[in-house]
């Protein structure tokens, strides 16, 4: 049965943010609110972690999980970033977006796209998420908390409750959510691809 905490939307809990990265390192699987919808989350080189998280969201080894990281320095460390892809991120982030990026050789090779070797990468604009990277002092891996056959992600902690309260290791609550999901970025070939339109604007990649 997972544990529920409320979290303060903007002056989260420290007792309580300790104990949820803690669930995170010790391979615990959460659910916690971003800027945009609730995610899917833990520790990044937990290899049943990701096998858990196929199996809520229904899909295959070719699913692309995100790293959500910290600041610009994180996604420095994971992917491959030149210097046009610098600007557009330090531009936008953070925010709801998410850019796929080629992943480096500090990521499992299990986390990423199984053919591109590519990663999507995140910096959310969220106090309780930045609250438990700062305590972490590492990136979580991640996926939207979209379920299979649905057409939007899960925004209200008491119904994820409801419906995965055995799925999962721990729920965050921490107020209103959004229910639109990431601008989806592929940043890959040399200029801007939208993969997904979502909550972010278009307009800073000129899409």
């Amino acid at each position: 049965m997972a544990q529920f905490f409320s979290l303060h939307p903007e002056q989260p809990q420290v007792r309580l943010v300790k104990q949820a990265a803690e669930i995170m390192r010790g391979g615990g699987l959460v659910a916690f609110p971003t800027d945009s919808a609730y995610a899917l989350g833990g520790h990044t080189g937990d290899n049943p972690l990701l096998a858990r998280i196929r199996r809520i969201r229904g899909v295959d080894e070719r699913h692309l999980f995100t790293l959500i990281c910290r600041d610009l320095s994180d996604i420095a460390t994971f992917a491959r970033v030149d210097n046009a892809q610098y600007r557009l991120l330090k531009a936008t982030t953070p925010g709801p977006y998410t850019f796929i990026l080629e992943g480096t050789k500090e990521l499992p090779r299990r986390v990423l796209h199984p053919k591109r070797k590519t990663i999507g990468l995140r910096i959310p604009d969220h106090p309780v998420v930045s609250a438990l990277l700062a305590e972490l002092g590492e990136p979580i891996l991640s996926s939207t908390l979209l379920l299979p056959d649905e057409a939007h992600p899960l925004t209200d902690a008491d119904e994820i409750r409801a419906r995965l309260e055995k799925e999962v290791d721990l729920i965050i609550e921490a107020g209103p959510c959004r229910g639109e999901a990431t601008t989806v970025i592929d940043l890959t070939s040399g200029s801007p691809e939208l993969v997904r339109e979502g909550r972010g604007s278009l307009a800073p990649f000129g899409l």
